[in-house]
Parts: structure tokens; sequence; C-alpha cells
């Protein structure tokens, strides 16, 4: 045990001052990385560029490789050049079992440059509705009605349609129905906004009215659809179940 213990301070003494060297280099790359975050996110957030973690963590992420080739020779004897190399060729077979998060990688910085998608914006995408809260490495997060969050890869937003949506559009939440077809349009139209507008008051848009839009016939009557406008804080199932519940067994619906 003594000779151990004296083995660890030999080792201590005679690398000293690559020990010291590799602390003051952590300690500095720490410090400048976390002044550099701070001061991106406040130049951010004062800018036309979209405030995003992946920019930050892009320059954050540099920071630090430009630390550890500063600590490779003097601490640890490895050439940064040599290293580099090696890198390279092993890097091509990584790159192959790496593809998916390469792809995700590129794809966010391609839509954060571009301004294709920013925290804040209203999205419809692979049948996911939401607000997008976050760009990541790897991910946008967006977060639905309900509160929940989803993270849909990057690549995806690239190669996928992407609807940028209105608050408005958002909110539209459709309920389809089949009138009778002797019912007169204008009659059904006038007991329906009648009754849901007094079954949703408080929970739609108050400058979107409810809408009643006829669309065509089919076999049993003639269709169409009730447009309401839901409150950020209200389901469109809630509406929809409200509204169905409140027309059921209407005399002018087609049986």
């Amino acid at each position: 045990m003594t000779q151990l213990v004296h083995a660890m301070q030999s080792w201590v003494t005679g690398n000293a001052n690559r020990i010291i060297f590799l602390l003051i280099v952590v300690v500095a790359t720490a410090t400048i990385a976390y002044a550099a975050s701070k001061a991106l996110w406040r130049l951010l957030e004062h800018s036309q560029i979209p405030s995003a973690t992946f920019f930050v963590n892009i320059v954050i992420g540099i920071i630090w490789i430009i630390g550890a080739m500063m600590v490779m020779e003097p601490v640890f004897g490895i050439n940064p050049t040599t290293l580099t190399t090696a890198l390279g060729v092993g890097g091509l077979a990584v790159s192959f079992g790496l593809k998916d998060t390469i792809s995700n990688i590129v794809g966010g910085f391609g839509l954060m440059l571009g301004k294709v998608v920013q925290p804040g914006d209203l999205i419809s995408i692979a049948g996911i509705t939401g607000t997008v809260k976050d760009v990541t490495w790897r991910h946008t997060i967006v977060i639905d009605r309900a509160g929940e969050e989803m993270w849909i890869p990057n690549s995806l937003l690239n190669t996928s349609s992407l609807e940028k949506m209105t608050p408005a559009g958002e909110a539209l939440t459709r309920i389809p129905f089949v009138t009778k077809g002797t019912a007169d349009p204008a009659v059904v139209e006038q007991k329906i906004l009648a009754k849901v507008s007094r079954v949703t008051n408080g929970l739609v848009l108050p400058d979107k009215p409810t809408l009643v839009k006829f669309q065509g016939f089919d076999a049993t009557g003639i269709q169409g659809e009730i447009w309401v406008f839901a409150k950020q804080e209200v389901l469109p199932s809630t509406l929809q179940d409200l509204v169905t519940r409140t027309l059921a067994g209407e005399d002018f619906l087609a049986d």
C-alpha cells in the first residue's frame, strides 16, 4: 500500500506541469464556453436569427474541440494532425452507422439557417400539429394543445411536406354532418349557429365566429361541416364532443 502511495506521489510530481496545464485549459475552456453561450443567447434574442439551442451547442462544441486539441500534445503526447488523419479514416466507417444522426444535424442546421422553422411557429407535419418549442442537434421539439412534447427528427422536416399554420388555421375544428334532402339550408344554418354558439361560449376565439359550410349531396341528404375555432387551452376533441352531443337528435339531421 505504501509503495502504491509513493508511486502515485512520484507520478504526480513528475507530471505536475502537465496536470496544471490541463486544469488551466479545462477551466479556461469551460469559462469561455459559458460566456460564449450567454453572449450568443443575448445576441440571438436581439437579432433576426432564430434563437435555438442548435446554434449555441455548435459554438460550445467548437470551443471544447479547440480546448481538447490544445492539450493533446503537451499533456498526452498525441499529435493532433496524426489523430485527425486517423479519425478521417475511421470516421468513414463510423459515418455509415451514424448516418441518421448526421442527417438530422445537417437537416437542423439547414432549417435554422434558412429560417424554415423557428421557435414559436405553428406547424403541421406528418399528422403532428403544434407550436415549435426549440430545434436541437437532432430533433425539432413541438408542443401540441394537450401540452405533449413531440420530438420530430430534423431529417423528416427536410423530406416531408411542412405546413406553416396561422393561429386561426391551427384552431379550426371541423364537425361534419348530413341534413335531410328536403331541409332548408338557411334554416338549418340558423338552428345550428344558435345552438352551437350558446354551448361553445367562452371556448372559442372571440374574433372567429362559428361557420356552417354546405359541401354537396349524397344518397342520404346534404353534406356539411360546422367550423369552430378553439381557444389555445381548449382541445379540438372537446368541441367536437360538445357540438355533436348538442345537435344529436335534431329533426333536420338525416337518419
